[in-house]
């Protein structure tokens, strides 16, 4: 006997055993006469039938076709909507959650059981049309983070996830890829887990089309911050940021901002925290972007520019929200500025409630997608000869690892390299392939400042060099 008819025998011998109406769309019970002592008849292709056995007989032989049918599409629903929950209950009931995680701990114990899913379901999806991206963070003190490494490494290979997860003792920070229902069972594990179930919610999650195929593989370790800022937690923590402000809160304020007839005169400072490589291509208007290759290099910035922020209301944003977190610690601590305020959920959040608001350009992602569309924008242009551009490429140079913004039409004419030194460099690697090494190190960096001294404040941001004609130093 197939599942099928068995479970639709099954349900048969239950709706006999206690008089339930059978369960086919086409029977349904009728009020009895008034002068019959029966409290219900029931009523199936112009028939009318005064006891269960009859109706139910009739069902059996006219439309068992039905009842199998139905039956099959209410148990595929059943296994779709629930099996995450029984998953995790199965887990609970195994070996409960404690509070305080110990390195004896079975790692196993804390994977969700996906024995009620065919693997291919796992796996398929995974491509950026198919799959989900999930960008996340959770500040939150973790006693031992070599074992939740442990557990990450082991959740994420459970799901076929790859992306990166860094581990603090201040936290979390995660961006992982896969199909939906993996990254569906990652965010229920997530939540369920009391490490942080009392600071993370499913708004925390951001996410976007994408797949495993976004990442090259899945890294996962543990480091002394969950965001390198270049200080240790000990001295800025996440506990004193900034005044955090919803999407609505803070397009009102940008909204304020830009209304002023004067902003460079503005006590207010909408301050960008992320690197110049971000801010090329996608930015809120009339930002203050620093010139800033690295987070690490925010803290330096500050000092440098201390001045800039005096007696100022700063409105700052980044892409997840994450980077402002100790951001916004760290310059409450100058004690300088009159408030500091910070983007909750980052660009990402913002960008899902307005996304034809007052951030332009695309939103840079530190995976191999290099950006999210959420409006048609474009702020940047061809480093090479300046018409509107904002998809970024490797610089051609294998070991150079810059980002480039370089035309269709420039590629063509071998205009793929970051600037004049490296498109050299590359020249001679392909005349003699034993010169593979060399400084990573270029024109590009040697001519930018580690850290940027703001002359005056900024109006809207005008970032990297001048369009260059081909064959001259492109800005990176």
């Amino acid at each position: 006997m197939s599942v099928q008819r068995r479970n639709t025998h099954l349900q048969r011998k239950r709706e006999w055993s206690t008089g339930e109406t059978p369960g086919c769309c086409h029977a349904h019970e009728v009020p009895a006469p008034p002068c019959e002592c029966k409290e219900k008849w029931w009523k199936c292709c112009q028939q009318l039938f005064t006891d269960p056995t009859s109706i139910h007989r009739h069902v059996a032989t006219q439309h068992a076709n039905e009842i199998c049918h139905e039956t099959a599409s209410v148990l595929k629903q059943l296994a779709v909507t629930s099996s995450t929950s029984k998953s995790l209950e199965s887990t609970d009931k195994r070996n409960p959650f404690k509070e305080d995680f110990t390195r004896n701990q079975e790692v196993s114990t804390w994977l969700p059981d996906i024995s009620c899913f065919n693997p291919d379901e796992l796996i398929s999806g995974q491509g950026n049309d198919e799959g989900e991206v999930l960008l996340y963070y959770c500040y939150c003190d973790l006693k031992d983070p070599d074992w939740v490494c442990a557990w990450q490494t082991a959740l994420c290979q459970h799901l076929h996830l790859t992306g990166k997860v860094r581990i603090a003792t201040e936290g979390i920070n995660g961006t992982v890829g896969g199909s939906r229902l993996a990254t569906r069972l990652y965010v229920s594990v997530m939540l369920s887990c009391p490490l942080f179930k009392d600071y993370l919610c499913k708004d925390d999650f951001k996410t976007s089309k994408g797949g495993a195929c976004c990442f090259p593989e899945l890294r996962v370790g543990v480091f002394e911050e969950i965001v390198p800022m270049g200080i240790s937690p000990n001295k800025i923590s996440y506990k004193k940021p900034g005044i955090h402000l919803s999407p609505g809160e803070f397009h009102k304020e940008v909204e304020k901002f830009l209304s002023q007839a004067n902003q460079e005169e503005s006590d207010t400072i909408l301050l960008d925290c992320r690197n110049f490589y971000e801010s090329k291509i996608g930015r809120f208007q009339g930002c203050l972007a620093p010139d800033i290759r690295k987070f690490s290099y925010f803290p330096s910035y500050v000092d440098e520019n201390l001045e800039l922020f005096k007696e100022k209301r700063v409105l700052m944003y980044c892409t997840g929200g994450i980077r402002c977190e100790r951001g916004s610690a760290y310059l409450k601590t100058k004690g300088v500025c009159k408030e500091v305020f910070q983007l909750k959920g980052g660009i990402h959040k913002y960008l899902e409630e307005f996304p034809d608001g007052f951030y332009k350009g695309k939103l840079f992602v530190f995976d191999e997608r290099y950006a999210l569309s959420f409006n048609n924008d474009i702020v940047s242009e061809c480093s090479y000869c300046g018409v509107p551009w904002d998809h970024y490429n490797l610089c051609s140079t294998p070991q150079c690892r810059q980002l480039v913004l370089t035309c269709p039409a420039c590629q063509e004419r071998g205009f793929t390299a970051c600037c004049v030194t490296c498109q050299d460099k590359g020249n001679r690697q392909a005349a003699s392939p034993a010169q593979s090494s060399f400084k990573e190190e270029c024109e590009c960096t040697a001519r930018r400042p580690r850290v940027p001294r703001e002359l005056s404040r900024r109006g809207p941001l005008t970032a990297g060099a001048s369009p260059l004609k081909p064959g001259a130093q492109a800005g990176c």
